[in-house]
């Protein structure tokens, strides 16, 4: 795998505050897009794969890192370096910087149309038929190209599964779909273990858990709790939270499903799990965490 770099100074300093998560910079190399926010001796322009399964963004080059996200299939990884069987870059979708593994990355598909997995899992047929064989289950915000075949199924055009049938009912536009209720998407990941950086129902994390329901419905949504936080519009009180409100404390986040229940997927259960926030709010105070601070989703205003 090769990638392009450009030459830079010598020396590598930071020219403003850049985030190490959403910013892929090392003393050595940097991403081009960066050229004029820091100075190292090498800039790259990023090499685009896609991935071929799902598979954790770790925080080293090694197997036995921690993950800090997860990359689904079909998402797509911008490479800036590669070694010891790992490519190092971001996650297109969300700009999450880590490591994975170069042997689960291809070159993306060039036919077809680009699709989303949504509102929930979806299984791929061997054919055009619901009694067919299976081949596989892609989880929701996985990405697909596909092309026409019927008025009831899609046939994927590229990756480990071209050749393989979807029926369009979990078929969703690339973007999401705004129409979904993200809240109501969210509600699909309870029972589903707790599993630190994920981002499916096969294991899911906090945050993970309200980007891919944003995602799904159309709202951008970038990766770790203190980014959503940021990003959520109005401050509102707890006395006038609602629901698709969300809770915050530092290192942790859910969704309010009313004024005094949380889904979330927290380490506590070790799962997805609805349950009164008076309750989650005691367990945090207990463990010398303060109130949570709640906001209220960008577009729909304080109440």
């Amino acid at each position: 795998m090769t990638t392009t770099r450009i030459k830079g100074p010598r020396s590598a300093e930071p020219l403003g505050p850049l985030d190490p998560r959403e910013h892929a910079w090392r003393d050595d190399l940097a991403d081009i897009a960066l050229a004029d926010r820091v100075a190292v001796p090498n800039y790259v322009v990023p090499l685009i794969r896609e991935a071929t399964a799902q598979m954790p963004v770790l925080s080293a080059d090694r197997a036995d890192a921690p993950a800090s996200s997860e990359l689904l299939p079909g998402e797509q990884f911008a490479v800036l370096d590669a070694g010891h069987g790992y490519a190092w870059g971001f996650s297109v979708a969300d700009h999450y910087v880590g490591h994975v593994r170069l042997d689960a990355l291809a070159a993306p598909g060039a036919e077809g149309s680009d699709g989303l997995i949504g509102p929930g899992d979806a299984l791929l047929f061997r054919a055009a038929a619901v009694k067919a064989e299976v081949a596989a289950t892609l989880p929701m915000v996985a990405r697909i190209r596909w092309a026409d075949h019927d008025e009831r199924f899609v046939r994927l055009v590229s990756g480990p599964h071209a050749g393989c049938f979807l029926h369009r009912r979990h078929l969703l536009p690339a973007a999401g779909d705004p129409a979904l209720d993200w809240v109501d998407v969210a509600l699909r990941f309870v029972g589903a273990p707790y599993r630190w950086g994920g981002r499916s129902r096969a294991g899911v994390d906090c945050s993970g858990l309200v980007q891919v329901a944003r995602q799904i419905a159309g709202h951008p949504c970038r990766r770790d709790s203190d980014m959503q936080f940021a990003d959520f519009g109005t401050e509102v009180d707890l006395a006038t939270a609602a629901r698709g409100d969300i809770a915050w404390w530092p290192g942790h986040i859910g969704i309010l499903l009313d004024g005094r229940t949380l889904l979330h997927a927290n380490a506590h259960w070790m799962a997805c799990r609805i349950e009164p926030l008076a309750d989650v709010v005691a367990r945090a105070a207990a463990g010398g965490a303060g109130a949570p601070c709640i906001r209220r989703a960008p577009g729909r205003g304080a109440s």
